[in-house]
């Protein structure tokens, strides 16, 4: 996924979930969040960002944050924290035939009953469900979900869960949208609810994967597979 018209800025603050203010070109810029989390642990002040211009010129912001910098150790890591842009990249990801191979019928945004999944895939006589949640969190090469409590959360698992009844597979994917990861964990101290719907599903057959990207300021693409434990 390739982002247009990327710029670089400082970050100064966060007044709201939805919007902060840069310091871009010498100007303070108020710039829409692209991820209502709390992102705490990446948006310090004076921390490197970047900036996607929005394509409507009428908007009020007139650019998106999608990106950081991350100091650890000594290194930098950019971390992409779109949270729009996980189901962008997974598709991307599975149309290469990665998971489930180059022939897979694969739609977005399925209903099964009354519950709507991220992606509903065909592959011969598999009917197969998956959901998507993009992770930003990272604690020393530990990526976390989620970074705040998330009831939506334990419902689309609990969902999908469901779905192995009627025969479908069913899977979650991660999508950890960092390099320099070598594990990903359920956040059980922010959310205990959350791990604990995650372990059950996978006794009850769901396939649980983790799989983190190659992250640059204008883009982001799904790279290599990552240990999961829960």
């Amino acid at each position: 996924m390739q982002y247009k018209h990327i710029e670089s800025a400082v970050f100064l603050r966060r007044p709201n979930r939805f919007i902060a203010e840069v310091l871009l070109r010498g100007k303070t810029e108020t710039v829409h969040v692209k991820n209502t989390g709390r992102c705490r642990e990446l948006l310090l002040p004076g921390t490197t960002v970047y900036l996607s211009a929005a394509e409507n010129p009428d908007r009020k912001t007139k650019y998106d944050l999608v990106a950081v910098e991350k100091q650890r150790n000594g290194d930098t890591l950019c971390i992409n924290m779109d949270s729009q842009i996980a189901n962008d990249v997974a598709q991307e990801w599975l149309r290469t035939g990665a998971l489930f191979g180059e022939n897979a019928h694969i739609r977005r945004e399925v209903f099964h009953g009354r519950s709507r999944f991220d992606f509903y895939i065909e592959q011969g006589e598999r009917k197969i469900f998956l959901e998507v949640k993009g992770c930003t969190l990272e604690q020393d090469g530990v990526a976390l979900f989620p970074d705040a409590p998330t009831q939506r959360g334990v419902k689309h698992i609990t969902e999908l869960t469901a779905c192995l009844q009627d025969g479908y597979e069913a899977y979650i994917l991660f999508v950890l949208q960092m390099k320099g990861v070598h594990v990903f964990r359920p956040h059980d101290a922010m959310h205990p609810q959350f791990g604990d719907a995650l372990r059950k599903a996978r006794q009850a057959g769901v396939h649980i994967l983790a799989m983190d990207c190659a992250v640059a300021p204008d883009s982001i693409r799904i790279d290599a597979p990552v240990a999961v434990r829960l």
